[in-house]
């Protein structure tokens, strides 16, 4: 499964996929004796200040599993400290991997002290595999985010192929990459693309709902096409905003989350995506281009798909997060070229 991973473009990790087995234990270990200046702290709050190398989230999942106990009992967060109580920390941090951290710089959406949202640039893999072991975005969380070596992936919870830009939620505790894995699965996260495509609006219009299951290619092993044999997946047209009579922006939201599945539902329509060398084929060419717009057609160096918007909600405070990133420049200006 590894040389495939590094090519989704927003799939949920599947249950069955084998995590490396080359994991190691850290021991974490703490204690402290509450003073009379931190007498009447609420025990969350203090032990965020203690305890400052783990995050908020992860010492409340620590308080309520018996890891971090105050006088040898198990309290609850609001519980408010005294003078003389001890408190002691005793816990295991699953260190997933070999995988190194790299000082690789993260464009950061959203942040707190559960959930991470980054914004991918295109080239950058998601997570290290065959012929991609170095530069990958868990690699830089790994640098930037060292307490996250205990959870798979480093908190990773879905991922996009390395062509697409845009948006991925991490977990940076495990309860929270669960949580968010399960929001995956009942469909409680949302998930909208920007693309530019082969097809003119009226087309378009009439399949604005693709529902075609996606399976592996027979022969070719590394592409993924539709096959009554394979896996629902679901697509939706939100928008269509026309470029010219031919070439069409679109708003796409994803149901289902399978390999390259916009590109696969896209293409199966007739209607592939504008740089896709995988899917697109020739019909990304179609009738009345200038010049200039056949070259920057020909020449575009990737799919011309960005995950722009990102919702779901909060692991650890129920409320409901959106997030947001503008269209990379590359995409804003093949549009333009489209439109004159």
């Amino acid at each position: 499964m590894a040389d495939y991973e590094a090519e989704s473009e927003l799939e949920d990790f599947d249950e069955d996929e084998e995590e490396s087995s080359d994991n190691q234990i850290l021991e974490v270990h703490a204690e402290h004796i509450v003073t009379k200046d931190e007498a009447g702290q609420r025990i969350d709050k203090l032990a965020a200040e203690l305890f400052a190398d783990h995050s908020r989230a992860q010492l409340q999942e620590w308080m309520k599993s018996g890891n971090l106990t105050i006088n040898g009992s198990v309290e609850k967060p609001k519980y408010r400290v005294k003078a003389d109580d001890s408190l002691l920390l005793q816990a295991k941090l699953e260190q997933h991997g070999n995988d190194q951290p790299e000082d690789i710089a993260l464009d950061i959406v959203y942040e707190d002290d559960s959930v991470l949202v980054v914004n991918k640039p295109v080239g950058m893999v998601v997570h290290p595999g065959a012929g991609n072991w170095t530069g990958t975005l868990v690699n830089g969380l790994l640098f930037h985010y060292p307490n996250q070596a205990h959870l798979p992936r480093a908190g990773l919870v879905h991922r996009i192929d390395k062509n697409t830009s845009g948006l991925l939620v991490i977990g940076k505790t495990k309860a929270a990459q669960l949580e968010l894995q399960e929001q995956l699965k009942d469909k409680s996260v949302y998930r909208h693309y920007q693309c530019i495509v082969a097809g003119d609006a009226a087309s378009l219009a009439r399949q604005r709902t693709i529902d075609a299951p996606i399976g592996r290619h027979r022969t070719q092993r590394t592409k993924m096409t539709v096959t009554s044999m394979g896996k629902p997946a679901v697509t939706h047209i939100m928008t269509i905003t026309p470029l010219n009579e031919n070439y069409s922006l679109l708003d796409v939201q994803l149901e289902t989350g399978r390999t390259h599945q916009i590109r696969v539902h896209l293409s199966h329509i007739g209607h592939p995506i504008i740089g896709d060398d995988v899917y697109g084929n020739r019909q990304q060419l179609r009738a009345g281009l200038t010049q200039e717009q056949r070259d920057a057609i020909q020449n575009f160096p990737r799919q011309a798909l960005h995950a722009y918007q990102l919702g779901f909600i909060h692991p650890e405070t129920g409320e409901d997060i959106e997030v947001t990133a503008p269209l990379p420049d590359d995409i804003v200006a093949l549009a333009e070229i489209l439109s004159e």
